[in-house]
């Protein structure tokens, strides 16, 4: 008995409100939720969703995370002891998952989170290079902006620049890639 798929237009619905539930989960819940969330979220892609090899992208990206937020985390972007409410405000869930990183585990859960959409969801927006890049430039420092709000965590006036950046390369970076694949 083959296992049930989803394709075509109910697959990149399922994909990105599975994305915005892991979102939520993660910026609301704080560490605990968002890691038990974003786990189910993943093996429930990789299962449905996923093409051979997809689980590369997903550590590929966790690992970003950790290099790119970390190191933005220690040059200061990110004031998590000025969380005010909710989960992701307790002392021990503003140290990192390691507990020497500036990076709490559930701002680092978002990057795998957002590896499951390039093949999927966004697999449109690979073709478009240009396109690409703005929706990075734009979409990630909000993203960031909104979780920021959401979570009370503080960000350097600096952080959402460098983050349109980063988010621009790797976006133009993924469209590189993918578009001759779609």
């Amino acid at each position: 008995m083959s296992r049930f798929r989803l394709s075509g237009w109910k697959a990149a619905v399922a994909n990105i409100a599975a994305f915005q539930i892991g979102w939520f989960a993660c910026v609301l819940g704080g560490s605990a939720v968002g890691g038990v969330v974003v786990a189910v979220i993943l093996g429930a892609h990789l299962y449905w969703l996923g093409r051979p090899g997809e689980w590369r992208l997903l550590a590929a990206f966790a690992t970003l995370g950790l290099i790119i937020d970390g190191s933005l985390g220690l040059l200061g972007g990110f004031d998590f002891a000025a969380s005010t409410g909710g989960e992701a405000a307790l002392a021990d869930d503003s140290a990192g998952p390691w507990g020497a990183l500036p990076l709490p585990l559930w701002l680092w859960l978002l990057w795998p989170l957002f590896a499951t959409l390039p093949q999927h969801s966004l697999a449109w927006l690979w073709p478009r290079p240009w396109l690409a890049a703005l929706g990075g430039a734009t979409s990630g420092p909000l993203s960031y902006l909104a979780g920021a709000r959401l979570s009370g965590v503080e960000l350097a006036p600096w952080l959402l620049p460098a983050e349109a950046v980063v988010w621009a390369l790797l976006c133009l970076g993924l469209s590189w890639h993918y578009r001759s694949a779609v």
